[in-house]
Formats: C-alpha cells, structure tokens, sequence
C-alpha cells in the first residue's frame, strides 16, 4: 500500500546544450512515483528518459505498480477529508521514521499495520520513540493494553501512580481510624480491605483511559452489536486522531461498555472481598469467642450488588468526564510542556474527584440504610463520613 505521494513536484525540463546558440541549464527532473513504508529508505533507482536529452529522474522504487499520483487524487469520488487525512497521518508517520533512522518494519505489526491504515499520525509515532528511550516503558510497550495508553497519554503511569497511591494512604488510614485500638489484631481484615480496594482503583484508571486503537479488525462473521462497541472509543470523550471521528451514538456505547465493565469488576472485588472478610469472621470466632460477640458476617449479594452499581454509574461517570474532558481536553493543552505541573494538577483533581465519590456513595449508603456500604466495602471514596453516637467524624477511604 502506498504510504506517500508526491505530486506536481517536477520542475520544467531543461534539455542539455544544444547545437543552437542559446543555451539552457539542465534542471533535474524529480518524477512523481508512489512510496511504500518499506521502501523508505531503499536506495533510489535511476531511469533515463529516451526521448529526451534529460538528467536522469530519480524514482524512489515501491508502490502498487501505479502510475504515479495521489490516490483518489483523480476520479472516483468518495469523501475527500478522510482520504486526506489518512494520506497526511502516513507522510508524517514516514517522516517521524525517517527522522529516527527507522523503518516500518522495526515497530510493532500492530502499530505497523494502523500506519499503514493512515490511522496513525506522526506525533504518535514520535511518542512511541520516546517512551522506547526507557526501560520500563519499552517493557510495557509489549503488551497492547499498556501500549494503547501510554500512546494515548504519556501520563498513564504516573495517574495509575496518583490513584493506587492515595488508595493505600487513604484506605489505610481509614481501617485505622475505624478500627483504632484493634488494628494491629485485625491486620487480615486490613489487608483484605486495601487490595480489593486497589483492584478497584486500577480499574478505574485503566478503563476509562483515552487511548490509540491498534485492534485488530473484526471477523467477517462479527455480529452487528460486536461491530458497533468495536467502533466505539474507550473514553466517551476523549479527543479523536486525525482521521477519525465518533459519532454521538458511539460515544454513548462507550459509556454503556465501560459501566458494564465495572459493574462486572466492582460486583466481582466486592464478592471476593467479602468472601474473605466472613472467612476470616467465621476463622476469628472459632478462636476468639469475645470477637464472637462484636462480629457480624457482612451480607455479601446485596453489598456486591450495591457495590457493582456504584462503580457502573457514578464511578463511570465521573472518571469519564475527568479522563476524557478535564484531563485531555484542558489540562494537558495548556501544562502539556510542564509534565511536573500537570501531574500536580491531576493529582489534585483526582483527589477532589474521590472526594465528590465519598459523599455519593455516603448518600447512596443512606437510601439502602447499609453502613456496611459503605464503611466496609465501599473503596472509592478518599474520604468516608463515619457516624459515631453524637457527631461526624472526616476519616479516609481508598479513591473510588
């Protein structure tokens, strides 16, 4: 497939002196041929021109055997702005290569492969380039999960960082305010609490991340609904490549897709960790009858269910919106040359976003009238509104 095009780019052929008195100066004729990725840099063939006494025109080899020319350039019909948006990813995606002493080869097949599509611009490639320069990222660049959004946001990490961070520092703190004098004695109960916690936080970083499609195309056989969340982006609103464009439908399928995702994830941690939570009850009281008489099982279909439906709708929404419009659409075009300040600035919004979560879920908590809720497996919220006798007390969460 060709990958560059260049047209109208001879000069006016000036034939060699002739035996007349007015002499002209040779000018080098530069053909117009196709430019396959995998000729990019393979060294460039001279052909002569019979008829005329011309320099030789230098042809860089490759392509579909065409005849030159800018594909769809002339005749055909058929939509103008994405042809030349696809013809313009792959010049500044054989650019970005060139620039790098690479060729399309040396890159993953997935990312070989939307180059070739004209999918991918040449700022993506670059990033790619960049993120290749450190051992950890090169590591992660294998796995096409990782790769997706790293390309998407160079960032990734660090907010990966930012929420499971601030999920150990503020569940922690919260099992120990709650717990207080028992904590050392309940540390089982603790630790069940953080990890399910933090498969909750990861989760909510890793799916509603912009990032770049590199999937592979569907089966022919691919059912019509298949077909449709195929298209869909993975944030509901982050901003499209070149090349690319979301309908209103498909953003709205984004949106559906990942509740249903997190309903799952959500519904599954809490099924776990309660699971765990009434094993260690029921291990507690064969042991330990005085614990026997404080303890009580935590009812698990319910709370997992309450928990699913939490991480499907408020979850989902707001980490959408903080992903996809805070993040991308603001503070990453105007801090995008100040990495440690845009970090600082996505550390303080997701921290005010696991705080708005907090009071959702204490209000969601009151409409089921289940504290367990949310003091127990709630794991979202960076800060937790804890009744005692006579007043509310301000303790921390892991961010949900």
């Amino acid at each position: 497939m060709a990958i560059a095009t260049f047209s109208n780019f001879s000069s006016r052929a000036l034939s060699f002196p002739t035996a007349t008195r007015h002499l002209s100066s040779p000018i080098l004729t530069f053909t117009a041929r196709r430019v396959t990725a995998a000729s990019v840099f393979s060294p460039p063939q001279l052909i002569f021109d019979s008829r005329r006494c011309r320099l030789p025109t230098v042809v860089l080899a490759g392509g579909d055997g065409g005849s030159g020319g800018v594909p769809g350039g002339g005749g055909g019909g058929g939509g103008e702005g994405d042809g030349d948006a696809e013809e313009r990813n792959r010049t500044e995606a054989i650019l970005a290569l060139a620039e790098m002493g690479r060729s399309l080869d040396s890159l993953p097949k997935d990312l070989a492969a939307a180059i070739g599509a004209g999918r991918i611009p040449g700022a993506i490639v670059s990033r790619y380039f960049e993120l290749e320069k450190s051992g950890v990222f090169r590591w992660l660049l294998q796995f096409g999960g990782f790769k997706e959004r790293l390309l998407g946001d160079d960032l990734f990490l660090t907010k990966v960082a930012i929420e499971c961070g601030v999920g150990i520092f503020t569940k922690t703190a919260a099992e120990l305010e709650r717990r207080r004098e028992k904590f050392s004695k309940e540390l089982d109960f603790v630790f069940a609490d953080v990890v399910m916690a933090l498969v909750a936080d990861f989760m909510l970083v890793w799916l509603p991340a912009p990032t770049v499609s590199l999937k592979p195309p569907l089966s022919v056989g691919a059912g019509p609904l298949a077909k449709f969340f195929y298209s869909c982006p993975d944030n509901a609103f982050q901003v499209a490549l070149a090349g690319t464009s979301y309908s209103f439908l498909q953003r709205i399928g984004a949106i559906v897709r990942n509740g249903s995702k997190l309903f799952v994830v959500g519904t599954g941690a809490s099924l776990v960790g309660t699971g765990i939570t009434n094993a260690l009850i029921n291990t507690r009281k064969a042991f330990d009858k005085s614990f026997a008489a404080e303890a009580e099982d935590v009812p698990v279909i319910s709370t997992s269910v309450a928990y699913g439906v939490y991480m499907a709708v408020s979850s989902n929404l707001r980490y959408q919106v903080l992903a996809g419009v805070i993040e991308q659409r603001i503070l990453e075009p105007l801090l995008h040359q100040q990495k440690l300040i845009l970090g600082a600035a996505c550390f303080a919004v997701r921290t005010g976003n696991t705080f708005l979560g907090s009071l959702i879920g204490w209000t969601m908590r009151d409409g089921l009238g289940s504290k367990r809720f949310e003091n127990r497996i709630l794991g979202g919220p960076i800060f937790y509104l804890y009744e005692d006798s006579k007043s509310c007390k301000v303790s921390g969460n892991s961010s949900c």
